[in-house]
């Protein structure tokens, strides 16, 4: 058995698409096991960048399978717009794979997304309002049509039938505003059927039998586990699990099948969005991060909090995901600096918290305890070994392991394939 796993382990953002590409050159398979169309992944390949909303990063590789897993909600129209947009651009999509089980996002989704977020209006989550929450609440509500569903006309009909009368009804007297028709939305969603069946499959199936030729099999996480809908900063979190338990259940492979558990570190902290935020800077090193690191989000284009490496965060992201190792990446924004600092504990009303606290009021007012280190103050984008890396740069990141309690497993001096340092290798 050959299987890996690459999650995010602060507020998303990490560079996991990245990662995800430099591992899928040795991986047979690449699964995706939740999210939607409101995560991103950038991928940098021989200087060509492709932006990822659906799709797993190893679809750059035409020969390797890719699973679209049961935990996914899917916006059909936008992934045909990814899939042609990634074959205008030379891509060969030929092997992948979307569940029958994953869930479909509806356009009343998307206008219930739109609409709550009006209604909450200083308290408002952030949401990016592509329908992603609403579309988990029919899931959960056992109301919801997946992808199977999509592909029978009849059982189609009828559910969206069942579903429209009560949306619509939902329209016109809680939010006051316009329904959908029922017969644009089927005549429009029977001909986007048409176009994803050849990639439907019942993929918990194909997974398992991957695994067991023993083909090596890569779990792509999106989003981050301080997003998780249960073990995040609720309710500033994502609608699914993007953790290592989320990924058995949305892609239907037993925990006993999955082993090197890698959690993507960036280098310092970012968040998209509303939320707690310890060590985050909202000064000159704040914007240093921000302009340096590019940090505006690949779906929405929205500019990222940006902080110090927070290293509660990551201990806690460590212990929910059972990680193997660390992948730290963008360590490279950090070469202008003279200092860098990591937050290494919270002191809350004079008390140094043990835990990471599930209170946003607690976490709102904690201290951040900071240790100050060395900074390099050179370029390491060419480093092409650790060895190479500067002395303190070697030394910020072993800290950073010291601190989490995780080996280190892949260092990131920047976006492309040839700029990543294998210190252990899963397959």
């Amino acid at each position: 058995m050959a299987t890996a796993m690459v999650l995010g382990t602060q507020w998303g953002d990490e560079g996991k698409g990245k990662i995800v590409d430099y591992l899928a050159q040795k991986a047979d398979v690449v699964i995706r096991s939740q999210g939607g169309n409101n995560a991103g992944h950038t991928v940098v390949a021989d200087g060509q960048s492709f932006a990822l909303r659906l799709l797993p990063s190893g679809i750059l590789f035409s020969e390797k399978t890719c699973i679209i897993g049961n935990g996914v909600v899917v916006n059909p129209e936008v992934l045909l717009e990814e899939i042609d947009g990634m074959v205008k651009k030379g891509v060969t999509i030929s092997k992948l794979e979307v569940s029958t089980r994953a869930h479909v996002i509806m356009p009343y989704h998307i206008r219930i997304d739109e609409e709550d977020e009006k209604l909450r209006g200083d308290d408002k989550i952030g949401t990016t309002k592509n329908g992603i929450g609403p579309c988990y609440a029919d899931k959960i509500n056992r109301v919801g049509i997946r992808i199977g569903d999509l592909m029978d006309r009849d059982v189609f009909y009828q559910k969206l039938k069942t579903n429209l009368e009560l949306k619509n009804r939902l329209f016109a007297t809680y939010y006051n505003c316009e329904g959908f028709d029922f017969e644009e939305i089927f005549t429009k969603y029977t001909a986007l059927a048409e176009r994803i069946r050849p990639y439907v499959k019942d993929t918990e199936y194909s997974a398992n039998q991957y695994i067991k030729e023993g083909k090596k099999v890569l779990f792509e996480g999106a989003q981050a586990t301080m997003l998780d809908l249960d073990h995040g900063t609720y309710p500033f979190v994502t609608s699914s699990n993007p953790t290592a338990g989320g990924a058995c259940v949305g892609s239907g492979v037993g925990p006993r099948m999955m082993s090197n558990i890698i959690g993507v570190v960036k280098a310092y902290t970012t968040r998209v969005g509303a939320g707690p935020f310890p060590a985050e800077q909202n000064n000159k090193i704040g914007e240093y991060l921000r302009e340096t690191g590019h940090e505006f989000g690949t779906v929405t284009g929205r500019s990222r909090r940006c902080g110090w490496f927070d290293s509660v965060v990551v201990r806690y992201a460590a212990m929910l995901n059972s990680l193997d190792y660390l992948a730290i990446t963008r360590l490279d924004i950090l070469d202008g600096l003279d200092t860098i600092n990591i937050c290494k504990g919270y002191m809350y009303k004079g008390i140094e918290l043990k835990e990471y606290p599930e209170s946003l009021k607690v976490l709102q007012d904690v201290e951040p305890v900071y240790e100050e280190l060395p900074g390099w103050k050179t370029d390491i984008s060419g480093c092409k070994s650790y060895d190479e890396l500067p002395e303190n740069a070697r030394y910020y990141v072993e800290r950073i392991s010291q601190l989490v309690g995780v080996p280190l497993g892949i260092v990131s001096v920047g976006p492309d394939r040839s700029q990543t340092m294998v210190l252990h290798d899963v397959f």
